[in-house]
């Protein structure tokens, strides 16, 4: 059975969307996923589901609308997937706490880097389906705009290496 890892949205972010991770697990265990386990309280989960990848997501997004009045975007990853993220972090000097990536649910624009605007010492790659910042001197002082990055959610180096070895323990 795939292990998948589900990243939210704009979820109990500055006061926007708040959802209790433990209201995020008994969704999943109510959509049958095995395994469920929760990190941080910023919408991550790790479960087993024997589902497709996109049917796991039109799932949790409707839960989730059910539960929030509102659409939550929901970004998924197999195990597997979000292991090669790790692994593809083209910035590995970097503070992993610094450094983000973009989860997108298809591939970035190839005009994605011409793009953005407000770049001051950051340094931003493109990924499979993903984009990476390093953020030179922390994200607090960025004004740093990705439009690719809209609707994506960001998660830094330190939680995706946490989200791959919880997947890997289930």
């Amino acid at each position: 059975m795939p292990t998948y890892i589900a990243l939210l949205r704009a979820v109990n972010v500055g006061g926007t969307g708040k959802l209790p991770m433990t209201e995020l697990k008994a969704m999943c265990v109510a959509e049958g996923f095995a395994s469920v386990q929760t990190y941080i309280a910023s919408g991550n989960v790790v479960f087993d589901s024997k589902l497709s990848a996109a049917k796991v997501k039109a799932a949790l997004e409707k839960r989730l609308q059910a539960y929030a009045g509102k659409p939550v975007g929901v970004v998924i990853r197999t195990a597997e997937e979000m292991a090669a993220v790790l692994k593809a972090n083209p910035f590995p000097k970097a503070p992993p706490n610094w450094t983000v990536a973009v989860f997108l649910d298809e591939a970035p624009p190839a005009d994605a880097l011409a793009a953005i605007k407000g770049r001051q010492d950051e340094e931003v790659r493109l990924g499979r389906r993903e984009i990476y910042v390093a953020y030179g001197s922390g994200m607090g002082r960025s004004k740093l705009k990705i439009p690719a990055a809209a609707n994506g959610t960001a998660r830094n180096i330190n939680t995706i290496a946490k989200l791959v070895e919880l997947a890997s323990d289930s």
